[in-house]
C-alpha cells in the first residue's frame, strides 16, 4: 500500500510536489514534463560522480511525471543551522561551516572534474537565467539602465574566463546535507564557482528572517577553502570573482518580489526591503567590482529607518 505523504510544493513551478515514503526511505517530486527531465539530469550527475541521491525511478504515470530519490538524511544544513541559532542567539557553530566546507568541496571538486567551454555568450546565458534579468527589469522598469546593463556586461568579460559547469544555480544550505545536494530543478551550465562560493552570502539577502547569520571569520574561513579546492584543482582562486557571483544573486532574490494589484503590506515590504539591497549591492559592484553583504541592513533595520523617514520608496 502506498504510503507517500505531501511535504511541500514544488517552489517557482506551477504544478507539482514533493512527497516522501516513510516506509520507503524514498522522496518522489512530481510535476510537467521538465520533473522528468531534472530525474535524468539527476541519473547523470550521479554517474559522474557527484553528491546527488541518484534517482530510483524516472518517468510519466497517472497524468504527470515523476521520479524518485532515496533519503539522503534527516536534517539540510539549513535546518542544523536554525536549530543552532534557536540555542545560541542566532549564531551558528563553526562546526557547521566545516560540514558546508566539507560538501561544498565535494560538489566543486565533481564540477571541476567536468568542465565545458566557456565563452561570453555561455557565461551571459547562465547570468541571464540565474538573475532572472529580464523578470527583474520588467518588474522594475528603472533599473534597465545603462550603467546597470553595463555593470553586467562587466560581470560577463571578467566570469567568461572560468570554466563552465554543471550547475546547481539553486545552492543554499537548505538543499545541502552533510554528504549530499538535492533539487536540482533550475540546472544549467555556469561558471565554475557560482555555485559554491555565494552559499553562505545569500543567507544576507533574507534580512534575518532565516534565523541565522554568518560572521566575517566564518564567511572568510568558507571562502579560503574554496579557494584552496580551485587551486588543486584548476590552479586559480574563485574568491576574486564573489561580487560577480552575488551580482547575479542581487538579482534572483528581486526577482518575483513586485507587488500586484491587491498584493498586502508584507509583499511591498518585501519589495523595498529586496530593492534598497539591489541598490546597495550595484553601489558597491559599480565602485569595486565587490559586494560585501555584512553591511546589508537586516529586515529590522530596514523598518526601523523606514519608520524614521530616511528610507524612500523605491521606484517611486
Amino acid at each position: 500500500m502506498s504510503d507517500w505523504k505531501p511535504v511541500t510544493s514544488r517552489n517557482t513551478a506551477d504544478v507539482g510536489a514533493v512527497w516522501y515514503s516513510p516506509s520507503q526511505g524514498l522522496y518522489k517530486r512530481t510535476g510537467g514534463p521538465e520533473v522528468e527531465t531534472e530525474g535524468h539530469h539527476q541519473r547523470l550527475l550521479a554517474d559522474l560522480g557527484f553528491p546527488v541521491p541518484r534517482p530510483d525511478e524516472v518517468g510519466f504515470a497517472e497524468e504527470e511525471h515523476y521520479f524518485t530519490e532515496p533519503e539522503v538524511g534527516a536534517r539540510s544544513l539549513h535546518e542544523l543551522a536554525v536549530e543552532q541559532a534557536a540555542k545560541g542567539d542566532g549564531r551558528v557553530q563553526d562546526t557547521l561551516i566545516d560540514t558546508a566546507v566539507r560538501i561544498s568541496s565535494t560538489l566543486l571538486r565533481a564540477q571541476a572534474a567536468h568542465p565545458f567551454e566557456n565563452t561570453k555568450a555561455g557565461t551571459r546565458e547562465w547570468l541571464w537565467r540565474a538573475g532572472f534579468v529580464d523578470e527583474v527589469f520588467s518588474q522594475n522598469p528603472d533599473l534597465d539602465t545603462e550603467e546597470v546593463r553595463g555593470l553586467l556586461d562587466s560581470a560577463v568579460e571578467r566570469l567568461h574566463r572560468l570554466p563552465l559547469c554543471h550547475g546547481h544555480l539553486d545552492y543554499g544550505l537548505p538543499n545541502a546535507f552533510p554528504d549530499s545536494v538535492i533539487d536540482w530543478q533550475h540546472h544549467a551550465l555556469a561558471p565554475l564557482g557560482s555555485d559554491v562560493c555565494a552559499m553562505l552570502d545569500i543567507a544576507a539577502f533574507k534580512g534575518g528572517k532565516m534565523g541565522y547569520a554568518f560572521t566575517p571569520e566564518q564567511r572568510s574561513h568558507y571562502l579560503k577553502a574554496m579557494d584552496e579546492v580551485a587551486q588543486e584543482c584548476v590552479g586559480m582562486d574563485l574568491s576574486p570573482y564573489q561580487g560577480d557571483f552575488l551580482l547575479a544573486k542581487c538579482f534572483f532574490f528581486l526577482s518575483r518580489t513586485r507587488p500586484e494589484s491587491g498584493s498586502g503590506p508584507a509583499q511591498h515590504r518585501k519589495w523595498r526591503y529586496r530593492r534598497t539591497l539591489f541598490e546597495l549591492a550595484i553601489g558597491q559592484y559599480a565602485a569595486t567590482r565587490e559586494i560585501d553583504t555584512a553591511v546589508f541592513p537586516s529586515l529590522a533595520e530596514f523598518d526601523r529607518s523606514s519608520k524614521e523617514g530616511t528610507s524612500e520608496r523605491p521606484g517611486e
